[in-house]
């Protein structure tokens, strides 16, 4: 039976300066300026570049770059035409969860999260999702074992400081319309031979949902929050 290989939950994740800046600044601090939420999205961001100036680890790093336009989106699932937040988030999660490497490559399975996102730019930090991808190397290897995941979400809400940052100023949120939830789930991995296993999930997206507009992502925050 082979060792078990890394799963795509929680690997490599790391927000881009320019993006990390960008969200502090418009979302952060216009839904109250409330430490707990501002610690999220600041992380180690501290000793990062401005806002208009991409970090070496975006301009370098395989995980970041741009899918194919030509790649296709393999088993990745299309993003739902859904208008609430948690709701969004929880298929979001589902789809973070899950990957198929036996009919799926890496390009494509980029290709399909990057149609999760926001397409405004300032509020989007495709590093944060692209980042939960193995490089290349690893997902070849993942692939050699035919490993391929399912996600599935128990529930899913806003943390308890983001409740209050919308209670103190319920106007502030009309600015950007990003929503922070929490999901909590599981995600079951097999591959070659009946291995397999299974491990409980949470993450922490932010999420845009403009009045009239079906949601879509815009990041994951580096830790998870309750």
């Amino acid at each position: 039976m082979p060792n078990r290989l890394p799963s795509l939950s929680g690997y490599g994740v790391t927000w881009s300066a320019n993006k990390r800046v960008a969200i502090i600044a418009l979302v952060v601090t216009a839904l109250l300026a409330l430490a707990a939420t501002a610690a999220w999205f600041t992380g180690r961001g501290e000793h990062h570049q401005g806002a208009d100036t991409p970090s070496p680890n975006s301009s370098s790093s395989p995980s970041e770059a741009a899918p194919k336009p030509s790649a296709g989106s393999g088993a990745v699932p299309k993003p739902p035409q859904i208008a609430e937040p948690v709701a969004f988030a929880k298929a979001a999660a589902a789809m973070l969860w899950s990957y198929d490497t036996r009919d799926t490559s890496r390009d494509q399975q980029l290709a399909g999260m990057r149609a999760w996102m926001t397409k405004e730019t300032k509020y989007t930090d495709w590093a944060s999702v692209s980042g939960q991808v193995p490089d290349p190397l690893l997902w070849s290897r993942m692939a050699d074992q035919d490993q391929h995941a399912t996600g599935t979400v128990t529930e899913g809400h806003y943390p308890g400081a983001f409740k209050q940052a919308l209670a103190e100023d319920p106007t502030a949120i009309t600015e950007a319309y990003i929503y922070v939830v929490t999901v909590n789930g599981k995600q079951q991995i097999e591959w070659k031979q009946g291995g397999g296993g299974a491990e409980d999930c949470a993450v922490t997206l932010a999420v845009q949902c403009r009045p009239n507009h079906d949601c879509t992502l815009a990041a994951i925050a580096p830790s998870v929050t309750q």
